[in-house]
């Protein structure tokens, strides 16, 4: 992997980890109660570890907080190395998610960067860059109708899907979701592939996942030449297996596998704990 390419593939990273869920047609009841959900992650492409990123969630009846907290390196840090913070919090209504405002701050070897976004109930009102940035004359142009009822990256891969279905069931492979990252907006197709048996690889309580394939369709804020852009949207090999979360009604990402030049990138779900957030306030694990 060339040095100059490690930026690019970390580009499509970040839009990967938004194709780890989708809305299902399966709704379960509203969270009778607030949980609280930890979850580990390990990223990497091909033979090669690049770090981890692990994500906490408190989601009740009628809003929901999300964060995550990452760090990547390549050879110790000596090649490569970044670090990420993402924060979102909405309200919930009928089991669905509607974001307020996400933050996410980014520095790798070369530059950081910060972006706010403030929503009125999943309606984007405002973007905030830091440093910020002149309008890019070569993106296809959003307009604001097409930013209502859109979800941040966070809410669409940790909080959209919410079933009665039992582990491993495809009806939750079956949906759309509506994206918008701060700059582009995209939809993101899921439709059924199988069911896989985790066994002992997989976290406690964790026994199956349903394999969603994913095609991603670009909208607007993109420019029409970009190659992550045209890779992405070519894609047939693009999968997202969600789990469900032990005791709740939540499903939650086990597994992206994202293939490129330089072989599959995959995000794996390495260790999983939750439970009602009193419990947690109690001292009670």
């Amino acid at each position: 992997m060339r040095i100059d390419s490690i930026g690019v593939w970390m580009r499509q990273l970040g839009i990967a980890l938004v194709c780890l869920a989708m809305p299902s047609p399966v709704l379960g009841e509203a969270i009778p109660q607030e949980q609280e959900i930890h979850a580990t992650y390990k990223v990497g492409v091909a033979s090669i570890d690049l770090g981890t990123f692990k994500m906490t969630a408190t989601v009740g009846p009628e809003a929901y907080a999300l964060k995550a907290k990452g760090e990547f390196s390549i050879l110790g840090g000596l090649l490569y190395r970044a670090k990420g913070e993402t924060r979102s919090n909405g309200t919930r209504v009928n089991a669905t998610s509607k974001p307020q405002r996400f933050d996410f701050s980014y520095s790798d070897n070369k530059k950081k960067q910060q972006l706010q976004i403030v929503f009125d109930n999943g309606t984007v009102r405002t973007v905030t860059r830091t440093p910020k940035k002149r309008p890019d004359k070569k993106a296809v142009p959003l307009s604001d109708d097409q930013l209502r009822n859109v979800l941040d990256p966070m809410t669409a891969a940790f909080l959209s899907v919410q079933a009665t279905a039992p582990a491993g069931d495809l009806a939750v492979c079956d949906g759309t979701l509506r994206v918008f990252d701060g700059k582009r907006l995209f939809e993101l197709t899921f439709s059924p592939k199988r069911t896989e048996q985790l066994g002992a690889r997989a976290p406690e309580g964790v026994s199956a996942a349903a394999v969603c394939t994913i095609r991603y369709r670009p909208i607007g804020g993109h420019r029409r030449e970009s190659p992550t852009v045209a890779f992405l949207q070519k894609s047939k090999d693009i999968e997202a297996w969600l789990v469900a979360v032990p005791g709740t009604e939540i499903f939650i990402p086990y597994k992206v596998v994202l293939p490129t030049a330089w072989g599959n990138g995959t995000v794996t779900l390495t260790k999983l704990k939750a439970a009602p957030a009193a419990a947690r306030r109690a001292g009670v694990r």
